[in-house]
């Protein structure tokens, strides 16, 4: 068991060099959403999604060469290298995450943050108003090595035995263990997710705001409403069986079509998943927002002196068409053409290269047919684009609701002079795993255009932007 003393001493590394705690993944949402945002507010750019160098490059394309089981099992081991072992959750400290998530922010005033569900789109906001983003919800790899990912009901008994030591040291969370066998088949055999969301802010986070938001100043709550079928497994534990990207929840509960077809390619001898029975619909593990945490900051921020906006939508993705907008009239203003879209995924964006490439941002969640549909209809309704370029992440899975390369390229038909992949091997698609390097360096060797960073918009140019575009996008400011 790790001592008050280890986590003290975990907690003066994170904030002195911002090293990330053990028990955190790098290659989740959070984490990485994080890092980028904190990134572009130090005047720095984010290669290899924060955590890998682009020197690794050579080693990544010699990656995507080797056969399809060595790759597979590359990833595999290379997720659970990531995860902690089970006896280790009580060494888990939701108050030293804070620590190194705020120390990876310049201390100084900011004219708002914001605080709650992740999103790429939120990223590109935030670099946009100069303002911090904090999250609601990180991630713990934990250890389950040769775990069958189509058993889910022997994982949530797993995760009950396992859990109960991270709950009772951190009274402030609770648990989400996701369990998707269609997205996340590679890295099942080696790890499961647990996600957990804040229901208080927390001392640190306390402490930050106090520090760097002046009295008066803005908190945006940021809330995705994205919901999902889960199972209650004990006090402030929750068992979500699937996730959001190809497979709809009745899918994962009650199979389709493409489920047994999905499982007939991974030789699984049965026809459909047995999932233990929901009993009510929750925030999804990932990106939706748990409601308790609002009424502790609108708390802290009426006994602060502090403003509350709550941006609220659906789904992830939803705040992508608003930023995207919101980047082109910016650009506008400032004499460019914005004419240049550019399409990013899951982890894979870069919010310091978007702009010195006056590139207009839209992220998309993941790789899936949604994402395919939400970019094509966000450019069935705006203004055509002379250039579109695209992120594509890769997680090694023929999925149900995996797009081929070939649709992917549809969407280039858009653009009115150039469409070209970033980072993506089209042949190696969805193993194309060099793309978690090569995203940065692409988009550096292929956009040859540069610009010099613009000053931040202010509060009240979004003010203004929002009452013009009015119900536009679905997305609420409150």
């Amino acid at each position: 068991m790790q001592t008050p003393l280890f986590n003290r001493n975990v907690a003066s590394l994170a904030a002195k060099f911002r090293i990330a705690p053990p028990y955190i993944a790098n290659f989740d949402s959070g984490s990485a959403m994080l890092r980028a945002t904190a990134a572009y507010l130090r005047g720095e750019d984010f290669p290899g999604m924060g955590t890998t160098p682009p020197a690794a490059e050579p080693i990544a394309t010699l990656i995507n060469k080797l056969p399809r089981q060595v790759q597979e099992f590359i990833y595999t081991v290379g997720s659970a290298g990531e995860a902690i072992l089970p006896q280790q959750l009580s060494g888990v400290s939701a108050e030293v995450v804070s620590q190194w998530m705020v120390s990876e922010y310049p201390q100084r005033q900011y004219p708002a943050v914001a605080i709650g569900s992740a999103s790429g789109a939120l990223v590109h906001l935030s670099a946009a108003l100069d303002m911090p983003w904090l999250p609601q919800t990180f991630m713990i790899p934990v250890l389950h090595p040769e775990m069958n990912p189509d058993n889910p009901k022997e994982a949530m008994e797993w995760g009950r035995q396992v859990a109960k030591p991270l709950l009772d040291a951190n009274p402030d969370l609770v648990l989400h263990h996701m369990y998707d066998p269609n997205q996340d088949r590679l890295t099942l055999r080696g790890m499961d997710y647990f996600r957990v969301k804040r229901l208080r802010l927390g001392e640190t986070y306390k402490r930050f705001l106090q520090d760097c938001l002046p009295r008066g100043g803005t908190i945006f709550i940021v809330e995705c409403q994205r919901t999902w079928p889960t199972t209650q497994v004990s006090d402030r534990h929750i068992f979500q069986f699937g996730a959001l990207g190809g497979a709809t929840p009745e899918e994962f509960i009650h199979g389709s079509d493409r489920v047994p077809e999905y499982l007939e390619r991974y030789n699984v001898p049965k026809q459909q998943w047995n999932p233990p029975t929901p009993d009510g619909d929750r925030p999804e593990a990932e990106w939706g927002f748990e409601p308790s945490l609002r009424n502790d900051i609108k708390n802290f921020a009426r006994d602060r002196g502090y403003q509350i906006r709550r941006i609220v939508f659906q789904e992830p993705e939803h705040l992508s068409p608003f930023v995207a907008e919101l980047y082109r009239h910016w650009y506008k203003q400032r004499g460019m053409l914005a004419n240049r879209l550019l399409v990013e995924s899951f982890i894979l964006l870069e919010p310091m290269w978007a702009l010195r490439t006056g590139s207009v941002p839209f992220w998309m969640k993941f790789n899936m047919q949604p994402s395919l549909e939400w970019i094509e209809n966000y450019l069935e309704n705006t203004d055509p684009y002379d250039e579109i370029y695209m992120m594509l992440f890769s997680h090694g899975v023929d999925a149900v609701g995996l797009p081929s390369i070939e649709s992917w390229r549809q969407v280039f038909r858009r653009a009115r002079k150039r469409g070209e992949f970033i980072g993506v091997e089209e042949d190696k698609f969805p193993r194309n795993f060099a793309t978690l390097i090569r995203y940065y360096t692409d988009l550096k060797r292929v956009i040859p255009s540069r610009y010099p960073l613009p000053g931040s918009l202010t509060l009240e140019q979004l003010d203004r932007f929002v009452q013009e575009t009015g119900d536009r996008f679905p997305v609420n400011w409150e």
